[in-house]
Parts: C-alpha cells; structure tokens; sequence
C-alpha cells in the first residue's frame, strides 16, 4: 500500500501529473463558472413578459405588483413548458419567478420599462 501511494505521490509531483491536475481542476471551475441560471437562459421571454405585463395590468389595479408578476410568470411558465415539452419542476418556477424580478428591476433602472 505504502508503495503505491509513493508511486502515486511521485507522478503527482511529475510535469505530466502537475499538468493532470492543472487540467482538471481547470475543467472543474470552467463547468462551474459556465454554469448559469435557468431564467437567463429566458431571459429575451422574460424581457417580453414583464413588458407585456405591465400593458396588460394597470397601474391602479389592487396588488397590480403581484398580478403583473403572476401575469409574467405564466407566460414565461408556458413558453417553457412548450420548449422543454413537460412541467417546470417547484424549483425552476422559483427560479423563473426570482428571474422574473430581477429583469424587471433591470428595467425600471434602465428606463426601459
């Protein structure tokens, strides 16, 4: 045992094995990093919905804020479901909803809204 873990040791310390785990570790932060969240992979749909939202919702509805929201967050939902061809999972509709909400304030920031 004692003798593989220094053969083991010894290629670790080698260019080859330095080069190995340089690679991994690298291939690790690249799929880590690349990695993004559901809704900004929607989020030309989302853009879209909340614009449509707040056409669609006026601003003296009572709670218009959470009807502009759940008005935005169907549209979303059923573009989704249409592409991915089953039911977004509790997750990925909080996901979309956090989504959702950070567009908007995007938005409203930009003046775009």
């Amino acid at each position: 045992m004692k003798e593989v873990l220094t053969m083991v040791w010894a290629f670790l310390n080698s260019p080859v094995g330095i080069t190995a785990v340089a690679a991994v570790v690298l291939l690790i932060l690249n799929r880590i990093y690349a990695k993004k969240p559901l809704w900004q992979t929607l989020e030309g749909t989302i853009i879209g919905a909340v614009k449509t939202a707040e056409k669609a919702i006026p601003d003296d509805a009572e709670n218009a804020g959470v009807k502009r929201l759940d008005y935005a967050l169907k549209y979303v939902l059923s573009i989704y479901e249409e592409v991915v061809k089953r039911r977004a999972t509790d997750q990925e509709t909080a996901a979309i909803r956090d989504g959702i909400q950070v567009v908007h304030d995007q938005l409203e920031e930009s003046g775009t809204l």
